[in-house]
């Protein structure tokens, strides 16, 4: 399981939320609640977009699939609206937080050649191409670190707004 960007991002929102569940200080840190925040929106938004309806679920794979694809990124959204300081975030900081998905690409490609399975089928070398499958994953790290900069624009605009 721990092949799909899902199950990783997952692990990663809950460790980072039991973190914040224990005041651990680190934790609270805006910078680590943003990225853990695109990384979850960009799961929902991939599911949505790519790979919505290319299987059929059953009823607890159909559920599983709805917590981890859209409660998770929805509760997620709706805590760091109302709990994470904002006007903390850098326009560097989406390059930043574009390191752990390029780090699980790198991955996936490594896990594929050798197990012969690929995760998605935007990755899948065996079936799409090389070509084909590093233009996929370019236009999502491209669409990863646009919706970056508009979440540290929103950041932004949300700690003027609070203090006017």
């Amino acid at each position: 399981m721990l092949g799909y960007f899902t199950i990783t991002t997952n692990l990663l929102v809950a460790a980072v939320f039991t973190g914040v569940a224990v005041q651990a200080a680190s934790f609270k840190s805006p910078w680590l609640i943003g990225g853990t925040l695109l990384s979850i929106l960009l799961v929902g938004i991939v599911y949505a977009l790519l790979l919505r309806g290319l299987r059929e679920l059953t009823a607890g794979s159909a559920l599983a699939s709805f917590l981890l694809h859209q409660i998770t990124p929805l509760l997620t959204t709706i805590f760091w609206l109302t709990f994470v300081r904002k006007g903390a975030l850098k326009w560097r900081d989406p390059l930043l937080w574009a390191l752990y998905p390029l780090g699980y690409f790198l991955y996936a490609l490594a896990r594929g050649s050798i197990e012969g399975h690929y995760p998605y089928p935007f990755i899948n070398v065996t079936e799409v191409g090389l070509p084909r499958t590093l233009t996929d994953a370019s236009l999502i790290a491209t669409g990863f670190v646009i919706a970056g900069e508009a979440l540290v624009w929103l950041d932004r605009r949300l700690a003027t707004r609070k203090t006017v």
